[in-house]
């Protein structure tokens, strides 16, 4: 993976650069799931951010929880979601999702240095996600959760590789200079010949 890639994936469509991780412990909640499908996805956010060098756990001293998953078969449900313009800081949420089709969206919420302090996932079930692998969205779902991402992103060795890069002590929390991706790509490099 380039450094243009790693640039390109954290360019927003403003062309601002973000590459934020996760500053505090990740204290997952998923809503809306049966239990069969809750452990997958309990699973694979534990095995992924264990990946990652980066903990988990059961509830964040000031939020209870701060990674947040919500699984709806329509976006009307969302308007069932207490106090949801207070928690999103996005009015008009539901209606907004609705006009657009949209089959999923996320939302970051960083702390003081930079770093994700929640991340909300809101999945339409009934979409195209309706034939989604629980497995393979849990994988999905948790890596997008890892960091600021601007772009989609599907799972992949070197998706995998990015993100353990990223939570490497030695580079900052949050950056917003394109030459970080430099860094993180020389770490990736460094992680494959070691």
């Amino acid at each position: 993976m380039t450094p243009e890639r790693i640039a390109e994936i954290f360019t927003r469509q403003d062309g601002t650069y973000l590459c934020a991780r996760w500053g505090r412990p990740v204290a997952p909640v998923i809503f809306g799931l049966a239990d069969e499908s809750l452990d997958i996805f309990r699973g694979a956010i534990r095995a992924g951010f264990a990946h990652a060098g980066h903990p988990v756990t059961e509830t964040d001293p000031e939020m209870g929880s701060n990674l947040m998953l919500f699984f709806l078969c329509d976006w009307a449900e969302l308007e069932e979601v207490p106090d949801l313009d207070r928690l999103t800081g996005q009015p008009g949420l539901p209606a907004r999702l609705r006009a657009d089709d949209a089959d999923q969206y996320r939302l970051f919420r960083f702390d003081a240095d930079g770093g994700i302090r929640a991340c909300m996932n809101f999945l339409r079930m009934s979409g195209a996600l309706a034939d989604a692998h629980p497995a393979v969205l849990a994988e999905t779902v948790t890596m997008r959760s890892a960091l600021s991402f601007a772009r989609d992103i599907a799972p992949s060795p070197e998706m995998a590789a990015l993100i353990r890069a990223a939570y490497d002590p030695v580079l900052p929390v949050a950056a917003t200079e394109p030459a970080h991706a430099l860094r993180l790509a020389a770490r990736m490099a460094a992680a494959k010949e070691g």
